[in-house]
């Protein structure tokens, strides 16, 4: 509780040495003129805002009309710099012998307060030259030297004076702001803009967002025309490069307690744009000095003109604040001609002892209200802060600097036109009527390209400005870039980073956008009901990357690339087939070499045995034929593993096909051998013919011929080839051989089946026969196997992808091989190597015997 009462009265003590200083300050300070003048042979009327009475309430006085109660005296000292260029100025015309030799220029100077009625009546004082006693219209005895008014910094107010001058004709330049309304010949035919017109600076604020990803932004504009045209402006330059406005905001013509409201809402953004005129936003500025709206970047088209005492010793809300202003060529000494500037060098100057009394503590004489004479003689305005008095030239200064050296020029120009018509009238030549100016003024404006009669360039150039003030009073405004519509695309903005302060609380570039950027991986989702810029964010899809971030959409990777697991890069897919480095492919190789060394070792063992009777009754031919066969079956399975070629993939269904036909039509053949000896029924001589004969030896010569026929025509159609499948695995791009016709696959697999099947029926009617070495019954059992085999494979392979659905097929050509040399060798190789003593003629006969002698005792 300490700690917050001693800050609260720490924070207090600036309103008290401010209250303390206003309480010293002698009463002269506040007899304040409304004028002062300098002469000179023509006369330039400035009409200036300098100092005003300020009521924060601003209630009426209940008798007095355009008076306010509570009221209290506010100089602009920024202002102040107005007077001093246009001085600067005319000492500089004054004293050039080759621009109105012999002729000086003066001028008028009336302050311009916030009333109409005031303005008006400076004006009327100004042309009947009667002082503020009285005002006789049209009625002036006094001078005959008017040439121009110069007015500003509000348009409301040229437009106030203009609307009376151009009764008259009169000529009038004004100063502030560009405004369209000023810009109309037919109203005001010898107004005069010297602003250029604001017509890219909306683009150039949007390309500033844009540059910084600030998405959601506050807008603050007045409540007039001007404040309706540009907000058209930037809701189109901002709909074009996606940018949202976070509220809205139009300033009052006058702060009543309503606007109180005004405030709401402050906090949904961290950067607000304010657009306006000077005169517009100093109540505004005002407010969120006096509020300490810190935590925000403040966007301006004009410097935050604050003079008050500061409330706090460092804060300051401005500070950070990007502003643009319109590049400025002028250039000149105003720095060294403010240096010597002093109240007993001009002291006509209503202004300069005010200054050398507050700020070099000067003190009036109680008599007439002079400045004392001891004062600092040797004291400078470049000594005081910005926020008092600023150095740099500010582009209202530039503005009235250019006007006093048109009308120079116009002057200059039209007194060489009657020194050539009426050569011999001494000085009499000086007399003449405003109205014949504008002439003159239009010539000067066509020839050094001014802004003068609405002549303006199609697009301006601005300079951005970054508002350095902490501490508080510090004031510098830098420049960190620029902005040029004319400028091709991609380059009409420029920036340095690096030097920009940003606000307190922002130690980097500030965010501000409606929602969290999606980052890259994701994609924004736009919410029902909600701007554009506010959105939620979503995954890409499956094999969809997004590598910036808030893209609309996700970007699909080629087929022959991969997303990673972010979704934020597409990788090369790495070529994938059945190899034999690849564990499944080494095993399935390894187990085919096996089998084949086992197959070979059964021929061998055969060979070795051919003269026993199990070999010998068993077909011994068939048997050999078998066997080789089975081989050539079993390392067909190696042409499926290794990285196919389109030869590789011919090759292997050819001798797979055949293979397997040789191999069942030989199997066949044993069985139709064993029916043909044992169960036909033909007479005695065609049976021994077919034995003799080994006519079911031609099976297998018809069904391979068969066999061949169908891959023939596979070959001849749709042969297979190799293709690619970029699904089957992720990150992997899989080789593998297309079948071509799936129908002649299915075909060919369909007869090797058929064969089974047929071979199968045959050594099933055989299985009962009483011969001691019948392999009937192994033969049914291999054609089952080998049936039940291919027939689960039909679905599984179809249900499998990628090296699967391969090994797939290899696996059932090792396992139906393996059934047919297991079922139908193995036992005999059993009896062959194992038991010899059942592989003799003697123990054939001792079993003949015991079944004879058993069947007669039944």
């Amino acid at each position: 509780m300490f700690y917050w009462i001693f800050i609260s009265l720490f924070l207090q003590i600036p309103k008290c040495v401010t209250a303390f200083i206003t309480l010293n300050i002698s009463m002269c300070f506040y007899k304040t003129p409304e004028d002062f003048h300098r002469e000179g042979d023509f006369v330039i009327g400035a009409f200036f805002p300098i100092h005003t009475y300020y009521s924060q309430n601003k209630v009426p006085h209940p008798t007095l009309p355009y008076q306010y109660m509570d009221n209290y005296l506010h100089y602009n000292f920024k202002n102040y710099q107005y007077i001093l260029a246009l001085l600067f100025a005319l000492e500089e015309i004054n004293g050039n012998p080759n621009l109105l030799p012999n002729i000086s220029i003066g001028f008028d100077f009336y302050n311009v307060r916030f009333t109409k009625k005031e303005t008006l009546m400076n004006v009327c004082f100004w042309l009947t030259a009667q002082g503020q006693k009285m005002i006789l219209p049209n009625y002036n005895c006094v001078k005959s030297n008017f040439t121009t008014a110069l007015t500003g910094t509000s348009w409301t107010t040229s437009a106030q004076i203009g609307t009376l001058l151009q009764l008259f004709k009169f000529p009038q330049l004004s100063f502030g702001s560009y405004d369209p309304i000023l810009s109309d010949r037919g109203q005001y035919s010898s107004l005069y803009q010297l602003a250029p017109k604001d017509s890219s600076i909306s683009l150039g604020i949007v390309s500033l967002m844009v540059h910084f990803r600030w998405s959601w932004v506050g807008l603050i504009l007045p409540d007039d025309h001007k404040g309706n045209i540009i907000l058209s402006e930037f809701r189109e330059d901002m709909e074009r490069n996606g940018i949202c406005i976070a509220f809205l905001k139009m300033i009052p013509i006058t702060w009543t307690a309503y606007f109180y409201k005004f405030w709401e809402n402050m906090d949904e953004t961290n950067v607000i744009i304010i657009y306006g005129d000077i005169d517009s936003l100093t109540g505004l500025v005002r407010n969120i000095g006096q509020r300490l709206l810190t935590g925000k970047v403040w966007v301006m088209n004009i410097e935050p003109h604050i003079t008050d005492f500061a409330d706090y010793f460092m804060l300051d809300s401005f500070h950070g604040s990007l502003i643009f202003t319109h590049h400025n060529r002028a250039s000149f000494e105003l720095t060294k001609f403010i240096q010597t500037v002093n109240p007993y060098k001009y002291p006509e100057d209503i202004y300069l002892p005010k200054f050398w009394h507050l700020f070099f503590k000067c003190s009036f004489s109680d008599i007439d209200c002079q400045l004392s004479p001891n004062c600092q003689s040797n004291a400078s305005l470049d000594v005081l802060p910005s926020h008092i008095l600023d150095m740099a030239i500010s582009e209202e200064s530039s503005n009235i600097y250019k006007a006093v050296y048109a009308v120079a020029h116009s002057l200059h120009q039209m007194r060489l036109q009657q020194i050539q018509m009426q050569p011999h009238q001494n000085g009499e030549g000086k007399n003449f009527f405003p109205w014949q100016l504008n002439i003159f003024l239009k010539d000067i404006a066509e020839r050094d390209n001014m802004n003068l009669g609405g002549r303006e360039k199609l697009n301006a150039e601005y300079d951005i400005l970054n508002f350095w003030n902490l501490p508080k009073g510090l004031g510098q405004k830098v420049k960190i870039g620029s902005f040029s519509a004319n400028a091709s695309e991609g380059q009409q903005l420029s920036l340095s980073e690096k030097m920009i302060q940003w606000p307190e609380g922002f130690s980097e570039i500030p965010q501000s956008v409606c929602s969290k950027n999606c980052v890259p991986g994701f994609r924004k989702v736009i919410l029902e009901g909600k701007a554009i810029c506010c959105y939620s964010c979503t995954p890409c899809a499956d094999n969809e990357i997004s590598n910036d971030t808030d893209v609309d959409q996700c970007v699909k990777c080629p087929e022959s690339h991969y997303a990673n697991a972010e979704k934020n890069h597409c990788f090369q897919k790495t070529v994938s087939f059945l190899d034999y480095d690849d564990p499944l492919g080494r095993t399935l190789a390894s187990v085919a070499v096996s089998l084949s060394a086992l197959t070979a070792f059964v021929t061998g063992v055969f060979v070795k045995h051919r003269d026993t009777p199990i070999v010998k009754a068993n077909n011994l031919g068939l048997s050999y034929t078998l066997l080789i066969t089975l081989t050539f079956c079993l390392l067909c399975s190696l042409t499926f593993i290794g990285q196919p070629n389109a030869a590789s993939c011919i090759l292997q269904e050819i001798i797979f096909g055949v293979a397997f036909t040789v191999a069942l039509a030989t199997v066949l053949a044993k069985a139709i051998t064993v029916v043909i000896a044992f169960k036909v029924t033909f007479p005695g001589r065609m049976v021994r013919w077919l034995m003799t004969s080994r006519a079911p030896n031609y099976v297998i010569p018809i069904c391979t011929l068969i066999q061949l026929l169908l891959c023939g025509l596979w070959m001849a159609t749709s042969p297979p080839f190799i293709d690619q499948d970029f699904q089957a695995e992720h990150g992997h791009i899989l080789l593998f051989c297309n079948k071509g016709s799936s129908v002649a696959f299915h075909c060919v697999l369909g007869y090797l089946c058929s064969l089974a099947l047929g071979g199968y029926t045959m050594a099933f009617l055989s299985r009962n026969l009483p011969d001691t070495f019948n392999e009937s019954k192994f033969l049914s059992f291999s054609m089952l196997v080998f049936f039940c085999v291919w027939v689960t494979f039909l679905p599984v392979y179809h249900s499998t992808k990628g090296k699967v659905m391969v090994a797939m097929e290899v696996f059932s050509i090792l396992a139906s091989s393996a059934a047919l040399l297991g079922f139908i060798f193995a036992p005999k190789c059993y009896i062959i190597l194992l038991r010899p003593e059942k592989n003799s003629f003697h123990h054939i006969r001792d079993k003949t015997r015991f079944r004879r002698n058993k069947s007669l005792k039944i």
